[in-house]
């Protein structure tokens, strides 16, 4: 991207996030359209996303991670942790970190090059909170974390077997959807360890297109 277009995209992030409840400062619209310009650089090589444009990349990817924001502060203190899991090209992971310093984000792929793109915006941002690792989800070796989350990974079922033990005993598995999944719902529950505890429908500005976001916890979390 040149720096009108820069500008340009920066000007639009700014106004939909307001949309969002959002308030960018300008350290943060700086990193958002950078990481859009790194991921448009490296997919041209390296097929991170089938999405090719920048503003459909802005709307579908950005606005998309952004929209779950308000949510995750309202589950989340200042402090967090969270593990990005099926992260491709650092989505939500990368924006999730851009947004708040104090939450440390693992992101983690089995395909390499998608994390040696995520390492390679941590430096490029300068963002500490950071961090990618090349594993799959289930031999994964990681201290559990707060809040687990994946984007368009795996049905809930799946999601919640594969990624639950890398939750906190007293932690949420968060799930980015498109419509609520309702036969997922009812997989999940009839494992009995699982239980969602909050559907959040999310709209993205400039998104026709269902979204949301489901929370579960753990069935005998507070008993």
């Amino acid at each position: 991207m040149d720096e009108q277009e820069r500008t340009r995209v920066g000007a639009r992030l700014l106004e939909d996030a307001q949309g969002l409840g959002l308030s960018l400062d300008r350290r943060q619209t700086d990193a958002l359209v950078e990481y859009l310009a790194q991921l448009s650089r490296w997919n041209r090589t390296y097929n991170l996303t089938a999405i090719r444009e920048v503003e459909a990349m802005r709307v579908q990817h950005i606005l998309d991670c952004l929209a779950i924001v308000p949510l995750l502060r309202q589950l989340l203190p200042a402090q967090a942790t969270l593990l990005d899991v099926g992260s491709g090209g650092g989505l939500p992971g990368v924006v999730l970190a851009v947004m708040e310093p104090g939450w440390v984000v693992t992101c983690v792929d089995a395909v390499e090059k998608k994390m040696a793109f995520v390492r390679q915006v941590s430096g490029v941002l300068r963002l500490p909170n950071l961090k990618a690792q090349h594993a799959r989800v289930e031999t994964l070796a990681i201290e559990p974390v707060d809040v687990v989350i994946s984007r368009a990974f795996a049905s809930l079922d799946d999601f919640a077997a594969l990624a639950g033990r890398h939750v906190r005993e007293d932690g949420t598995l968060a799930a980015m959807k498109g419509r609520e999944p309702g036969d997922e719902i009812t997989a999940l529950l009839a494992h009995g360890e699982w239980r969602v505890a909050a559907i959040h429908p999310l709209l993205v500005p400039g998104l026709d297109a269902q979204r949301c976001l489901l929370l579960m916890e753990r069935t005998h979390a507070g008993a």
